[in-house]
């Protein structure tokens, strides 16, 4: 991989560079960070084009255990937590104060805690190294996320593209709609999935070990503590702490939301004569190939390589020529996510193409 790739993939951390200028700056400021990524990054995606390459075989065992890519995802680990921490004191003792300067400001925190944060978390919860686990779930619970480490591996990986997943978007169903399923009932299969787990392994299905229990205490405790230090420092109860901790984790994990709705929307694996679902394909996910985007995204936009092959790290994500390709990359495709006639007269058809493509394989 070309050194200008390898340092493609910190490009992420522009965003809490631009987050800081829009708070130094002050006032309408605080929208720099979504003017970049919704208009300047899709502009900049169109420019550059997109990358077909894919990683030599004969380097991919090399560049997969490359330690470089993995300490990009720790150091985002420690630069979510200061984002997080710096934003109750911006909050409280800073200078965070009208209504537009919280709309911005909290919008563009959450462009990094979901944006990116999540994305991050996504790519280390697949790992068996319980050092990334770890720091996939600090990531997540800076969201109140927590259940998307076991719904996503457990029940989205092995349902993807059928009715039985929540997280899998149907034909003609609005963003909207979706969100209220892929929320709560990916929470609920969530409990499921690990009371499940719990019962095969012989303990008690509410014990101590419960990971989900854990899941819903430990961003509250989060909270809890961010509240008390400020409370302290500020000399009365800080109320702003939990308003900016939870309103910034709802608009997280709505874009996280809004990624699943474009990565599979209308896509459903054929049955075979028993009534079994086929293998996970290349021709599950939609892909957006853009160069630059896949920086900040770690990749992601590979999305029907990882399917393919959950546990492979984001630098040696493949592409594939025959993959349902989005028109835009994320950025633009999150807006137009929002949008329903829009979405549909974009992706209907190319929802089509993918049918008869699918009907010749």
């Amino acid at each position: 991989m070309s050194i200008l790739k390898k340092i493609g993939f910190f490009s992420a951390f522009i965003l809490v560079i631009i987050y800081t200028v829009g708070y130094i700056f002050d006032g309408y400021w605080h929208f720099s960070t979504l003017i970049f990524v919704f208009i300047l990054l899709p502009i900049i995606d169109t420019l550059i084009g997109k990358d077909p390459e894919n990683i030599p075989k004969s380097e991919m065992k090399i560049i997969s255990e490359e330690y470089y890519y993995k300490f990009i995802t720790y150091l985002w680990v420690y630069a979510q937590l200061s984002v997080i921490i710096f934003g109750a004191y911006a909050v409280t003792l800073g200078e965070v104060n009208t209504k537009i300067e919280w709309i911005g400001f909290v919008l563009a925190t959450s462009l990094i805690t979901g944006g990116v944060g999540i994305t991050v978390a996504h790519e280390l919860g697949h790992k068996k190294s319980k050092t990334e686990q770890f720091y996939s779930k600090v990531l997540l619970m800076t969201v109140c996320y927590m259940h998307f480490y076991i719904e996503h591996n457990k029940g989205h990986h092995v349902h993807v593209a059928t009715p039985s997943d929540p997280a899998t978007s149907r034909k003609n169903e609005n963003f909207y709609k979706f969100w209220m399923r892929s929320v709560f009932k990916g929470y609920v299969n969530a409990w499921k999935l690990e009371i499940e787990s719990r019962k095969r392994k012989g303990n008690a299905p509410l014990g101590v070990k419960n990971q989900m229990i854990w899941f819903l205490l430990l961003p509250l405790l989060f909270c809890t503590i961010l509240t008390i230090i400020f409370s302290y420092l500020l000399g009365d109860f800080a109320w702003q702490v939990p308003v900016y901790f939870f309103t910034q984790s709802i608009l997280a994990f709505t874009l996280l939301e809004q990624v699943n709705y474009i990565e599979h929307y209308g896509i459903v694996r054929k049955k075979d004569q028993n009534g079994r679902y086929e293998l996970v394909n290349h021709l599950h996910s939609w892909n957006a190939n853009h160069l630059v985007s896949n920086f900040f995204l770690f990749q992601l936009q590979r999305h029907s390589d990882h399917h393919l092959n959950a546990i492979r790290r984001y630098q040696a994500l493949k592409h594939y020529d025959e993959s349902p390709q989005l028109p835009f990359g994320y950025p633009t495709m999150v807006i137009l996510a929002l949008f329903p006639s829009l979405w549909f007269k974009f992706m209907n058809p190319k929802l089509e193409k993918w049918k008869i493509n699918l009907s010749g394989n």
